[in-house]
């Protein structure tokens, strides 16, 4: 099972944890890795589109959707370990991806046809929040 180390709190799964509040905690932690993955998935197909043009317009875009890919697959990695992990730095990693697909998904609000890479950003975002909440 997942168990996450969190100093001087108690975790937010423990032996006491009732069976409805470790179905919320996977169930939180598969939707933000399945949100991490179709980010990635969308940002990939996204960056392949965009011909890097020299002037910093479009190959910023293409970079953002590059790194926002590689951010989100980093934190699917995270979510998926079964080994003992720390609560803060899950939550920095959570974090971070969250940051950067709102960045990614702002600048692909700019762009013709990018519309479906952006809802997929912020998608991933709001499930990186949802997740976030259940360590209360």
């Amino acid at each position: 099972m997942f168990a996450v180390l969190r100093q001087g709190n108690p975790d937010p799964v423990t032996p006491q944890t009732s069976p409805q509040q470790l179905y919320r905690y996977l169930e939180d932690r598969f939707a933000c890795a399945q949100a991490c993955t179709e980010c990635a998935r969308a940002c990939a197909v996204r960056a392949s589109l965009q011909e890097p043009d020299g002037s910093g317009g479009l190959d910023q875009v293409r970079r953002l959707g590059i790194m926002c890919a590689e951010v989100c697959d980093a934190t699917c990695r995270v979510l998926s370990e079964e080994s003992e992990q720390d609560l803060d730095g899950v939550r920095v990693h959570l974090e971070w991806c969250r940051s950067v697909c709102l960045d990614c998904a702002h600048a692909f609000d700019a762009q013709p046809g990018a519309e479906s890479a952006a809802a997929a950003c912020r998608a991933c975002a709001a499930a990186c929040t949802d997740f976030m909440a259940t360590f209360v």
